[in-house]
């Protein structure tokens, strides 16, 4: 086969086929064409076909020092990998030089945490009159979202108490255990962990649970829709969007939000990092270390001592 006069006619004829063949969007296109320009600049005279995997890998590194994000790079290396598995059924190459080249790691970003005051007083945000049924149910939620670090997922699984498995039915996942002040929860990896409810939850919880029907379902879900059918994270999240619309709050508050508020506030007040990964349920905060082992009465102790709502008034 033929080769092109040089690199703009390469070019051209891949964007043709992705215009067409692949019918990509005249916006997806343009970004090719501009990936692929800044190739061309990067490799100068150089041929194409010609370039290297330590020529990608050399790119790669002037990019980042010239102040692209991870994610930009990233993109540009997947334009470029695209292209050359098509140049390769074109002409002959020894390989395609972009294969296994990285973009520098992404810095890990978390939600910003509400200051404490603001926490607390999104928790104590209260409707007008006498609450409804589902009113009840939000404050329990919330708080316990905020008193004990749950992921959504985790929340909205929870069971009145523990379920053995029935007729058909799994065996509890997650479950309210209201003598010991205490929810369980399997995160991801099916890691189970216990972890304390504050005083102000357990008050929400005990207002909700005396008003709450009997689930249509016929699950023994703690938490139900307006349906009485167990609640999904969506709704949870549409519910404290709201809440937080009503309350006043200055920014977006979304579950996760009040997870990381938990982790933050506790941390703030214990300095001990260990127990608030434990109590999170995930790996330690340089993604480094296993899961720590600490004895859950320590944890208790450092929840009780340091969370802002880990008593009651």
């Amino acid at each position: 086969m033929s080769a092109p006069a040089d690199a703009s006619d390469w070019a051209a004829r891949y964007l043709g086929e992705l215009a067409t063949q692949r019918q990509l969007s005249p916006h997806t296109v343009e970004a090719y064409r501009r990936d692929l320009e800044e190739l061309g600049q990067l490799a100068g005279h150089t041929d194409w076909p010609r370039l290297t995997h330590f020529d990608i890998r050399r790119f790669t590194a002037k990019l980042h020092a010239g102040g692209q994000s991870a994610r930009s790079i990233a993109r540009k290396l997947s334009g470029w990998r695209g292209f050359y598995a098509w140049l390769s059924r074109q002409t002959v190459l020894a390989a395609n030089p972009v294969e296994g080249v990285r973009a520098p790691k992404r810095p890990k970003t978390l939600p910003k945490a509400l200051p404490v005051d603001a926490a607390v007083q999104l928790m104590e945000a209260k409707v007008q009159g006498h609450p409804e049924p589902f009113e009840l149910c939000n404050r329990a939620m919330f708080e316990l979202l905020y008193s004990s670090g749950l992921r959504v997922s985790e929340l909205s699984g929870l069971d009145l108490a523990y379920r053995e498995a029935e007729a058909g039915q799994p065996a509890s996942l997650g479950w309210l255990d209201r003598e010991a002040g205490e929810v369980v929860v399997t995160g991801k990896g099916g890691k189970m962990r216990r972890v304390p409810v504050g005083g102000p939850a357990r008050e929400a919880l005990a207002a909700w649970l005396a008003v709450r029907p009997a689930a249509r379902d016929g699950s023994a879900a703690l938490f139900l829709s307006a349906r009485a059918t167990r609640i999904t994270p969506r709704v949870v999240q549409q519910r404290l969007k709201q809440h937080a619309l009503r309350a006043g709050s200055p920014v977006h508050v979304h579950p996760h939000v009040l997870r990381h508020s938990f982790a933050s506030h506790l941390l703030q007040s214990s300095g001990d990092l260990r127990a608030v990964q434990e109590l999170l349920g995930h790996a330690s905060i340089t993604s480094t270390q296993v899961y720590t082992s600490l004895d859950f009465q320590h944890l208790a102790a450092v929840y009780d001592r340091a969370h802002p709502r880990a008593k009651s008034k």
